[in-house]
């Protein structure tokens, strides 16, 4: 007999909420023993839907329940109803019984608790909405901590941020140009009945109307197209890149830019680097089904010493590790993992990798700095402090420039996702 999907969600969610482990990896384990396509994308979407949504459903179950429910996989439970009541198109008897039914023969007393719970919210659904209107938390579906330091930073433009940060995301494709042209690619989709359009401020970017699984892409396994967000993309053209140039793509797992990099001009010298050994695998995977190489490096940034030959670098690439604050919207158990310490410790990490990254940089080079954090502490205010510390570096100005220093693209800005970018040439004082 099939296993309930709602009790496989619910134990995936327990992985997230109470182990601590991220929903993408928890979910490559979970889904490939789920025959069912339908099964796969119902669990999928649920907890998906849960993490996104956590704050707000906490807020609820919290107002249904006389006692908190110990048992983890109950609570995850609960929370995997309440879901879809409160958000998806399931029938309401259905997404009660089914849940109902979900319970674990184990934990029988639970079956009365999630039933009278569920029909209690039915009951008073519109009562608990607007409660959960008055509570910030549950509004936004943000912890406290993350809705002050945004609200700090933007104002009256953190409302926006969170209303974006909410939305499932568009799915965008970046077109290999070494093998086809945006147009050409876009015809192939058009055949396929895969609704597309140009993302008209991006070159190689591709909008879908509707995701689709990757493997339905029309060529995607000989590296004729690759998942990558319009923000994302914009990395490849800062850099100026140019025949013959040596580039350095630091921090640079899972190696979505460095391939942008190859295709756009693939007569350079490319070196990437992450001090991850298990991402650089998948590194050298991402090349290989696109027909690129790179000379790849496990390898710390901030002490270049044990992995650098000593030549400098015309261009350089640094993907910052940071908060990951502006990719909420594809990964919402960022929410739920993400501790404010958390935060404490990346602007010193990501000012040790500017300094050792600049080292590496010729004079009249270019270095662009990017992260996909919407926290001035990890954007501009890490460029000031660095232009304040560097006289030879020159920040490089952007048309569009709403921040102080850099770019600054906020969640769901033009469809996007969080991202920020700075770029800085390295100039001869003397001259």
């Amino acid at each position: 007999m099939a296993k309930n999907t709602r009790i496989i969600a619910a134990q995936t969610l327990v992985r997230v909420l109470d182990g601590g482990q991220s929903l993408t990896s928890v979910l490559e384990n979970t889904l490939p023993a789920l025959e069912n396509p339908q099964d796969k994308a119902f669990v999928q979407a649920v907890c998906y839907g849960v993490c996104r949504y956590y704050h707000r459903l906490q807020f609820i179950l919290t107002q249904l329940l006389d006692k908190p429910i110990k048992d983890a996989e109950i609570y995850a439970l609960a929370l995997v109803g309440l879901y879809q009541l409160a958000f998806m198109r399931v029938k309401t008897h259905a997404a009660v019984s089914e849940t109902v039914d979900a319970t674990p023969r184990k934990k029988s007393w639970a079956k009365n608790l999630i039933n009278a719970l569920l029909r209690r919210y039915l009951r008073e659904q519109d009562q608990l909405e607007t409660l959960a209107n008055l509570n910030p938390v549950a509004l936004h579906s943000h912890p406290k901590w993350l809705i002050f330091r945004v609200e700090n930073d933007w104002g009256e433009n953190a409302a926006q941020i969170f209303l974006a940060a909410n939305e499932p995301p568009p799915m965008v494709l970046r077109v290999n140009a070494l093998q086809t042209s945006r147009e050409n690619y876009l015809t192939q989709l058009t055949n396929l009945k895969i609704d597309a359009e140009v993302v008209e401020t991006c070159p190689s970017a591709i909008r879908l109307v509707k995701p689709v699984a990757v493997f339905s892409l029309p060529n995607f396994e000989m590296g004729m197209v690759s998942v990558q967000d319009t923000a994302a993309q914009y990395a490849a053209g800062l850099l100026e890149l140019r025949e013959g140039q040596r580039i350095l793509d630091l921090c640079a797992a899972p190696a979505g830019k460095t391939a942008h990099i190859l295709e756009s001009q693939p007569d350079l010298e490319c070196v990437a680097v992450d001090i991850d050994a298990t991402r650089m695998l998948r590194v050298e995977m991402n090349l290989q089904r696109l027909n690129l190489s790179a000379q790849l490096i496990v390898g710390d940034a901030t002490q270049p010493e044990s992995w650098w030959d000593r030549k400098c670098f015309d261009r350089i690439l640094v993907d910052a590790p940071c908060s990951a604050l502006g990719v909420i919207r594809r990964h919402p158990d960022i929410k739920l993992l993400r501790r404010t310490d958390d935060l404490i410790a990346l602007p010193a990490l990501q000012a040790a990798i500017l300094k050792s990254a600049w080292s590496m940089l010729k004079e009249g080079g270019l270095l662009v700095y990017a992260t996909c954090s919407i926290l001035k502490a990890e954007n501009e205010d890490q460029i000031a402090t660095f232009l304040a510390e560097n006289p030879n570096a020159h920040e490089m100005p952007f048309d569009s420039n709403p921040a102080k220093h850099g770019w600054q693209i906020l969640t769901g800005e033009n469809g996007c996702d969080g991202f920020y970018y700075a770029r800085l040439r390295k100039v001869n004082l003397a001259a």
